[in-house]
């Protein structure tokens, strides 16, 4: 899936928010080293080495697109360009942070424990993903997949919620940890523009639709979509449209 870091940072504002968010709820504790696992465009990962100058600060993404807009973005940061799925470190991380990566891999079962293993006993785990799939905003994207023309090209992305409950993390990651916070935060982001809920999915969840179609087809299914996200998120009279996005955060210290 090709990354587009200009649609992506549209709504860079709001995405940062979450962000910062889970940068600021972890504790003051020394860090020697620091993993950010889809480090996207790079400018969550500068705040990291603002907040850790002394620390090294390796940026995993696995995006191509992505990592140059990083590496200009925060040229102190070492850049790692690899898919998280297959990464596997030489040696273990005092934090490994991760905002709104790591819903895209599977078997968050093996996953989470997993990570866990690749902190230094006393180091953190924090983590932020949108648990949104459930909105209108996700489910008018599989509508429109299995209601159209290019349903057989389709079909096959429509797959269940990626993210599960928080009770789900807690159970996993209970084990291993000194102390465990999980939380989930509902943002209420006041959105400019025409149709931008489109524009904001097309910039992560519905590029993975749009990737698997061609030409008109492509536009055609895009234009589908733009249809009924619209009439179901509708501007306010003062033109704005009010977009509810649930997220996902753990910090999960590691038993010393």
């Amino acid at each position: 899936m090709a990354w587009n870091p200009q649609q992506y940072l549209k709504f860079s504002g709001h995405r940062l928010r979450p962000a910062l968010d889970l940068l600021m709820r972890i504790p003051d504790f020394e860090v020697r080293s620091v993993a950010d696992l889809g480090a996207g465009a790079g400018n969550v990962t500068k705040l990291i080495k603002e907040r850790w100058p002394d620390a090294v600060v390796v940026g995993v993404e696995g995006s191509l697109e992505m990592v140059a807009a990083g590496k200009k973005a925060a040229p102190e940061v070492e850049w790692l360009h690899q898919d998280l799925g297959s990464w596997r470190p030489a040696h273990k991380y005092d934090l490994i942070y991760s905002n709104a990566a790591l819903h895209w891999l599977p078997d968050h079962a093996r996953l989470f424990p997993s990570l866990m293993e690749k902190i230094e006993p006393g180091g953190i785990l924090a983590v932020q993903m949108p648990r949104n799939f459930g909105a209108p905003s996700h489910l008018l994207i599989a509508e429109t997949a299995l209601n159209g023309p290019w349903r057989a090209k389709l079909e096959h992305l429509v797959t269940a919620a990626p993210v599960q409950e928080p009770a789900f993390y807690h159970n996993l990651l209970a084990r291993q940890s000194e102390e465990l916070d999980i939380w989930e935060t509902e943002y209420l982001q006041v959105l400019e523009g025409e149709n931008p809920v489109k524009e904001w999915t097309k910039g992560t969840w519905l590029m993975r639709y749009l990737d698997a179609l061609q030409g008109d087809e492509k536009a055609a299914f895009e234009a589908a979509y733009g249809e009924r996200v619209a009439k179901a998120y509708p501007q306010n009279s003062a033109g704005q449209t009010l977009f509810p996005f649930r997220r996902l955060f753990m910090v999960a210290q590691r038993k010393a």
